[in-house]
């Protein structure tokens, strides 16, 4: 790819980090894109997005943001930045402006995820505390990465970060995809986000969707070829 290609910037969602985007970086990377994974902080919309807005900020050239999962709506709330020229959702939540991701949730039946979070408190500062979520270990080869092998997913079980809790009821406060084009990827066998909603907000947004049977949650993982293969036409199409 010529330096003219926008960058492609990876940003992960909850209870995973920027290593999940391993496999896709490798594909991106061999057609000589540039690629960034974020290190996404998961304390909260408006935090997140704010931090995720002054990493593209640092970038010279346009930018073609990617969002998985909770990583749907920070590129949401981000991507109204002057240099994002595309949007790619990878089974993600697409919120609109003043919608928080429970009430986008709520169109749609709750996936397992919502009976399988465990949660507790932790310090913010000040002596307040606030509350945040992870997956139940147990839970977590089912609702997070079905087509993911056993030995990967117990390293991912182990490892996840978690999400404060505030993220599912604060409301994004710009909907990037009305006036960014936009590509999404529907994983169908999701149990993490209803695929339902993953579909949705696809339309809403008026974005080109691929959908793929039997698709985990952990899309990026299990099917990297694939989720490259949509950022590479959102990279094509953009520059």
């Amino acid at each position: 790819m010529s330096p003219a290609h926008p960058t492609v910037v990876l940003v992960h969602g909850a209870f995973a980090d920027a290593s999940g985007w391993l496999g896709v970086i490798d594909e991106l990377q061999r057609d000589g894109i540039a690629v960034l994974a974020v290190a996404n902080p998961l304390r909260g919309l408006a935090c997140d997005a704010a931090y995720l807005a002054s990493v593209v900020s640092r970038i010279d050239g346009p930018v073609v943001l990617v969002g998985h999962s909770y990583g749907g709506a920070l590129i949401t709330v981000a991507g109204t930045a002057d240099n994002v020229v595309g949007l790619v959702y990878i089974a993600a939540y697409a919120p609109e402006e003043g919608e928080s991701l429970s009430e986008l949730q709520d169109r749609y039946p709750a996936p397992p995820l919502a009976d399988s979070l465990k949660q507790w408190t932790y310090p913010t500062g000040g002596g307040k505390t606030a509350t945040e979520v992870s997956i139940a270990p147990e839970a977590f080869p089912a609702v997070f990465a079905a087509d993911v092998s056993p030995s990967v997913v117990r390293v991912l079980a182990a490892s996840q970060r978690p999400l404060a809790a505030s993220a599912f009821t604060e409301a994004a406060t710009a909907a990037a995809w009305r006036t960014k084009p936009c590509w999404a990827l529907v994983a169908d066998a999701d149990r993490a986000i209803n695929p339902d909603v993953e579909r949705f907000g696809a339309r809403r947004a008026g974005a080109t969707t691929i959908e793929l049977e039997g698709a985990s949650h952990a899309v990026a993982i299990s099917r990297p070829s694939a989720v490259a293969d949509l950022i590479r036409d959102a990279v094509c199409a953009t520059s």
